[in-house]
């Protein structure tokens, strides 16, 4: 019998490799475009003998995909979307996958005797949700040395280049990180020169150049004398203005801020104290809430909100309104065995269809904590359901308010001012979501959102312990959107935070 079933199965298998073999290689390729299925691309490759990208293009040219049946017009034009968010990624890789690498690349190099000061620069420095090449820059005499251990790094697996003052790699991942070592002097200059962005620091050139200065990647001089560079502060005094963190860095309205003293005072992961949106066994997560708990209490934090999926959610294990009131009895249990931190009862309950939640109000009224979602039906009044949900009084924070997936998936048919004015209204804070493929909201509408008097909340939705890690990530989302310590839920105490479901 087991012979057989072994028999069977590789013999499948087989047939799989043979039709895989089959199928052109950049015909699989376009099923990572949002919109695309795979009876669309099958009839395609079939009827019009698309093979790539290059031909999924071309028949939309000149109109034959919207000829096909069950196509038309306006699912070939979310098609074009779908292929605009795929190009706009190409040869940017997502935050949460550099960071780890640059951090291990850094912790390496900080090893070496000769070097003082190092940092990586560039987009990742700023804490861009994609970023392209990695600059590092060390401070160091010994150049040469230095490029010398930075190519014989275990992650390279290509050198490109390597001189005395420069090296240049390929990692794991087929991303370059260029390393380039400054002397003490000129530093200052060379960080916030490669940090960028190009938009900040052309603005900033041109107001040196008001005042008969000029900056470069050395120094800031006046005229042929040299008058800083060691430090960033240096640069930024001599144009008589604070030091900018290196997140607001992108030329929208940070300089003139810092021109006039008004630059916010950034929430800082001391200010963290704890994570909101976190899963565990009892849905689709991997770990226990005390696993769960215990490794919240490791990173210093006072509460974590265990917010697994509601019945809806059936593909990841969601909650049935039983299943909830016994979690919340073991979160109870779990409670009287710590002194110094509490877990939050909480969910990330289902926003149906019709705008109403997938567990009743005498359900939702036993939680500490509420966070609404929307999981399906993304063309279906998703701008009402997001409103209806803020209008909940159980409802404390709506989960990644715009549903999109970096480079993926551009999100919900939504009208975010609707929503905006909703929770600005009903004291509804917005969630950003810090798993690296989310990142939602993203920078530029938290910016929007909080101009507006909006509260946020950081969640990880971690499903694994060392998921929580990741928060720096939606902290980097909220200082590139001027949050400071106020507008962040995190930065609560527990007393503070229970009190929030008490709040009209």
């Amino acid at each position: 019998m087991k012979n057989r079933q072994i028999a069977e199965l590789f013999d499948r298998m087989t047939k799989y490799e043979e039709i895989v073999q089959s199928v052109p290689p950049g015909l699989i390729d376009l099923l990572s475009i949002q919109y695309i299925g795979p009876k669309t691309l099958a009839l395609a490759h079939e009827e019009l003998g698309i093979r790539n990208l290059r031909d999924l293009k071309q028949i939309i040219r000149n109109g034959r995909l919207a000829q096909l049946p069950g196509l038309g017009q306006k699912k070939v034009q979310n098609i074009l979307k779908g292929i605009e968010v795929r190009e706009k990624s190409v040869g940017r890789y997502p935050l949460g996958l550099a960071l780890p690498l640059v951090e291990s690349i850094v912790h390496q190099l900080r090893k070496h005797p000769h070097i003082d000061r190092i940092y990586p620069a560039g987009s990742i420095r700023r804490m861009r949700e994609t970023v392209g090449d990695i600059d590092i820059l060390v401070e160091t005499d010994y150049g040469e040395d230095v490029v010398h251990r930075f190519i014989s790094l275990p992650e390279v697996i290509r050198i490109l280049s390597s001189g005395k003052t420069k090296g240049s790699v390929m990692v794991d991942g087929d991303i370059q990180v260029d390393l380039r070592a400054i002397e003490s002097h000129s530093f200052g200059a060379a960080l916030q020169y490669f940090t960028g962005s190009n938009a900040h620091n052309v603005h900033l050139r041109r107001i040196a150049k008001k005042q008969g200065l000029k900056i470069n990647e050395y120094g800031i001089f006046e005229k042929d004398k040299k008058i800083g560079g060691g430090t960033e502060e240096e640069i930024y005094e001599a144009l008589q203005m604070s030091w900018i963190p290196p997140e607001l860095r992108e030329d929208r309205g940070e300089i003139e801020a810092a021109r006039e003293g008004g630059l916010p005072e950034l929430v800082d992961l001391y200010d963290i104290n704890g994570d909101f949106h976190v899963h565990t066994q009892w849905s689709d997560g991997s770990s226990s809430i005390e696993e769960m708990a215990r490794k919240a209490e490791s990173l210093g934090y006072t509460f974590i909100g265990i917010c697994d999926h509601s019945r809806s959610a059936s593909y990841a294990g969601g909650l049935r309104p039983e299943r909830l009131l016994k979690q919340i009895e073991e979160i109870h249990r779990e409670n009287e065995k710590r002194k110094h931190s509490r877990i939050l009862a909480g969910t990330e309950v289902d926003i149906k269809h019709d705008g109403t939640l997938d567990f009743p109000d005498e359900i939702l009224s036993k939680l500490d904590i509420v966070i609404a979602a929307v999981h399906s039906g993304f063309k279906q009044n998703v701008t009402d359901r997001l409103v209806a949900a803020a209008r909940n009084p159980r409802v404390n924070i709506i989960a990644h308010p715009t549903g999109r997936i970096i480079g993926k998936r551009e999100g919900y048919e939504v009208d975010l001012e609707v929503v905006l004015k909703a929770c600005w209204a009903t004291n509804t804070a917005l969630e950003i979501n810090a798993y690296y493929e989310r990142l939602d909201l993203n920078d530029v509408n938290v910016k929007r959102a909080r101009d507006m008097g909006i509260k946020f909340a950081i969640g990880t939705d971690a499903h694994h312990p060392e998921d929580l890690n990741s928060l720096q990530l939606g902290l980097g989302v909220a200082r590139r959107g001027w949050l400071e310590k106020k507008d962040v839920l995190n930065c609560l105490s527990v007393d503070e935070i229970l009190r929030l479901k008490d709040q009209p």
